[in-house]
């Protein structure tokens, strides 16, 4: 992924960095007698994977909870359900379900999950995590009745009688959430553990993680853990983290800053919600929905808010992760961002637009003019088969446009906002790349470029990472077979042999002989 250097026969590591590439020759010149050597026998070595936008820490929550990721009906969900209320928690805890998907096409109710667990209480997320459903005994304990009010930036839903059907939207979702369990700092500790051990074994040396608690004290124990393992030499891949936008101000009386910390734990900024999904009908669009006429969906913020949250965090040296997924969001960051660049002296924190899913040629143009990095998630290309139902046949052509982003100049890089998509990056290169609407593929060096050089570039690390080249970290990920050199359909079933993390093997295959 080097443009001076494409491909190259040998490489040599000393300590934590790359030393040398090149052809056979020259590199076998450098082997001395206490030199380890590796013969890859023709497979292929790119830089290290990195997932530019991450949940890592709640994935690693996430495993202990339903996966509901295959379920295709409300049953099948119901007796799973029914199935945890014999273990010693107190909470039943799920996510992945998608109405789309079921046999009933219908949002799940309180009702259904009444049936399951008429005792346990019940919270079961949307896969796109900004929708959830709770049963009744839930929403008792967060005191949510005919009588609550919808909390700002969140929508309870209710039946014709206004009594709450268990659907809660957006913020609402906290209300369900902060009076649920919550776990230890060993509990988040073992999560980031076994989250970085599943980063590994797809690839990946390094994160860009967003701290996800819903309230200071979950997050903070989120930090505490990562920095736990990291003073400990426990943690095995280098993280680059994103604090939600409500600890902005601790961040500023602590001084923290874009670039705060070391290679393996780097601050970047802050995550803001400008909207919500597709999928949940809560992302901010222009036009309504195409298959819900009164609906444009909901921001979180007005103009005016967003403007001074965003010029705030601009003064502060603070990157801005802001969540955009529909044209009308979209429009309000990167309005509330040039406000920002006007207001405040010229600073280069190359602020990103996370999801940038549905654009026009204006704001493509805009985020070019503007700098802003998009940050994309291209498997949400396979989850989102509906989107021509959802958004009509002509703002299909610029939803996911990442060939119209990239020609017009826009630095584009990939994550999979894991576990609301499986975090595998040749998910994402494969979905990028074989798409049913060509116009808007892109080629496998671009795709992974969106996973390593572009990714690099995010995070201000351009002359440390994303590149396998000397000087920069010995992070590589050896694969079975070159994504360039396969038919499209098959390279999310490259195998990852070897993920080297500063100098080290940090996780081998079984297999590998």
């Amino acid at each position: 992924m080097d443009p001076a250097n494409p491909s190259a026969e040998a490489i040599a590591l000393a300590g934590e960095q790359i030393v040398a590439v090149g052809k056979n020759e020259e590199i076998s010149s450098l082997i001395g007698p206490r030199t380890e050597t590796t013969d890859l026998r023709g497979r292929t070595v790119l830089p290290g994977f990195i997932d530019c936008h991450i949940h890592a820490i709640w994935y690693g929550l996430s495993l202990k909870n339903i996966e509901l990721r295959h379920v295709r009906s409300i049953e099948e969900m119901k007796k799973l359900v029914s199935e945890r209320t014999s273990d010693k928690n107190d909470w039943i805890l799920g996510r992945g379900w998608d109405q789309e998907r079921f046999v009933e096409k219908r949002f799940p109710a309180k009702q259904d999950l009444d049936e399951a667990s008429p005792e346990k209480p019940v919270l079961l997320e949307r896969v796109c995590g900004h929708l959830a459903v709770a049963n009744s005994v839930a929403l008792e304990k967060a005191g949510i009745g005919p009588n609550t009010p919808d909390p700002a930036g969140g929508i309870i839903d209710r039946d014709a009688n206004g009594v709450p059907t268990g659907i809660l939207r957006e913020t609402a979702v906290s209300l369900v959430e902060k009076i649920g369990p919550v776990p230890s700092l060993h509990d988040f500790e073992d999560a980031t553990l076994d989250a970085c051990q599943r980063a590994l074994e797809a690839g990946l040396t390094t994160v860009h993680c967003i701290a996800t608690g819903i309230e200071s004290s979950s997050s903070d124990l989120e930090l505490r853990a990562l920095l736990n393992l990291k003073a400990e030499g426990r943690l095995p891949l280098r993280f680059y983290v994103f604090i939600p936008i409500g600890q902005m101000k601790t961040a500023k009386e602590l001084g923290l800053r874009n670039g705060f910390g070391d290679q393996w734990v780097r601050f970047g900024g802050v995550k803001i919600f400008t909207d919500g999904s597709l999928g949940g009908r809560t992302a901010a669009l222009e036009a309504p929905y195409s298959d819900d006429p009164l609906n444009r969906g909901m921001t979180i913020y007005t103009q005016e808010q967003l403007d001074e949250i965003v010029s705030e965090a601009h003064r502060s040296d603070l990157q801005i992760a802001a969540h955009a997924i529909g044209d009308r969001a979209i429009g309000m960051v990167l309005e509330a961002a040039s406000k920002a660049r006007s207001w405040v002296a010229k600073k280069d924190l190359r602020h990103r637009i996370e999801h940038a899913s549905v654009l026009n040629p204006d704001l493509i143009r805009r985020c070019s003019e503007l700098g802003i990095i998009a940050c994309v998630q291209p498997r949400f290309l396979l989850s989102d088969f509906w989107v021509v139902q959802r958004l009509g046949v002509a703002r299909r052509k610029f939803t996911y446009p990442f060939a119209s982003l990239l020609r017009a100049g826009v630095k584009v890089v990939g994550g999979s906002d894991c576990p609301v998509e499986p975090l595998d990056p040749l998910d994402g290169i494969a979905a990028a790349v074989d798409r049913p609407d060509s116009e808007q593929a892109v080629s496998v060096e671009d795709a992974i470029a969106f996973y390593t050089r572009n990714a690099a570039y995010a995070s201000f690390e351009e002359n440390v990472k994303g590149i396998i080249a000397p000087g920069r970290y010995a992070d590589l990920v050896v694969l079975e077979k070159d994504p360039r050199k396969v038919p499209t359909s098959e390279i999310s079933e490259i195998r990852i042999l070897i993920t080297v993390v500063a100098g080290r093997i940090a996780y081998r295959a079984p297999a590998l002989n």
